[in-house]
């Protein structure tokens, strides 16, 4: 129930909610969160979370919104202070991973997102998400071409897809593991392992 102590502004619940939803996501299938749960989890009526939105999926989008604003403000952040395009890389990979292990409900989220059938308006903000990140790792990797720092011949559209499927591997295995914090320990490794692939010969 809401409670007389507890007056958010719209934005604010809007938020929260997001923020809600992201932790039930750590903690159970995200197919299977309902808006009984997620009203509850805040502390709140499913009423007055139907005022800030009309249906489960409009929450689903704003939370598709948030991972995609702050996925991509993190990344971008991280390889801004780099002197490099493959020291970039390297802070765009650790970025992501940070990202991850400190919200282990966003991949489950995006992973069955990405699973439902039919194009739903969350489903085309996950692949619009993957698009604007792909567009970035190919401009670090032409970027270290033309630097000289990696490999002249290198396939670009088949390093960023390594690339994101190595982040995609260490994150299932955490998650079979039921240990989301292993990414951090795995990364560099799986990263040094992706950087003499893509890397300039000497």
């Amino acid at each position: 129930m809401d409670t007389p102590s507890r007056h958010f502004s719209a934005e604010q619940r809007r938020a929260e909610t997001v923020q809600a939803v992201v932790q039930l996501a750590a903690e159970q299938n995200p197919g299977d969160i309902s808006t009984t749960a997620i009203a509850r989890q805040m502390g709140v009526t499913q009423g007055a979370l139907f005022r800030h939105f009309p249906s489960k999926d409009a929450i689903l989008e704003a939370v598709m919104d948030w991972v995609a604003e702050h996925l991509l403000a993190r990344v971008d952040n991280a390889a801004a202070g780099c002197d490099s395009p493959l020291a970039a890389l390297e802070a765009i990979f650790m970025a992501h991973v940070g990202f991850v292990t400190e919200h282990p409900g966003v991949p489950r989220m995006l992973f069955g997102e990405l699973q439902r059938p039919g194009m739903t308006l969350p489903k085309k903000i996950a692949q619009k998400l993957l698009s604007h990140y792909s567009q970035r790792l190919r401009q670090r990797l032409q970027a270290g071409i033309e630097q000289g720092e990696l490999d002249a011949g290198l396939d670009i559209a088949a390093a960023s897809v390594a690339f994101i499927g190595a982040l995609q591997g260490l994150v299932m295995q955490a998650l079979i593991a039921g240990d989301p914090a292993r990414i951090r320990s795995a990364a560099p490794g799986v990263f040094a392992l992706y950087r003499r692939g893509i890397a300039r010969s000497i």
